[in-house]
């Protein structure tokens, strides 16, 4: 039995979870694409789970709470679980987005702390 688990997606695809692909336990990953001028098709807040968004290609906007944030390539922002969000694509340009779910308030170490070398 290994310790790991790989997989490869088709970043073409308009939605990838990677919850199933990877069985993963503490966290939710997907890819998002979305072609010029095109938008998530509700507006959504979580119960628990912060989400951390990172664009990876293209330039779009994400409503939070009635406010426009303008993403290009490069950005990344957190929201927290309240807040009303929608992602849109820019008229002029497909965005690619990585999205991650945690439960808010649940991280308890991390790389500098949870790291162990062996």
């Amino acid at each position: 039995m290994s310790n790991f688990k790989k997989t490869t997606v088709d970043m073409s695809a308009s939605r990838t979870e990677l919850h199933d692909l990877l069985d993963l336990t503490g966290s939710e990953v997907s890819i998002n694409n979305l072609p010029a001028g095109a938008k998530v098709p509700f507006v959504h807040i979580h119960k628990k789970n912060e989400e951390v968004y990172g664009v990876l290609a293209g330039k779009g906007f994400m409503n939070i709470d009635g406010e426009d944030i303008a993403l290009n390539a490069g950005d990344w922002l957190r929201v927290d679980p309240s807040a009303k969000r929608q992602l849109r694509a820019a008229e002029d340009s497909a965005i690619t987005v990585l999205c991650i779910q945690a439960q808010a308030g649940s991280l308890a170490d991390y790389s500098l702390t949870d790291g162990v070398i062996v």
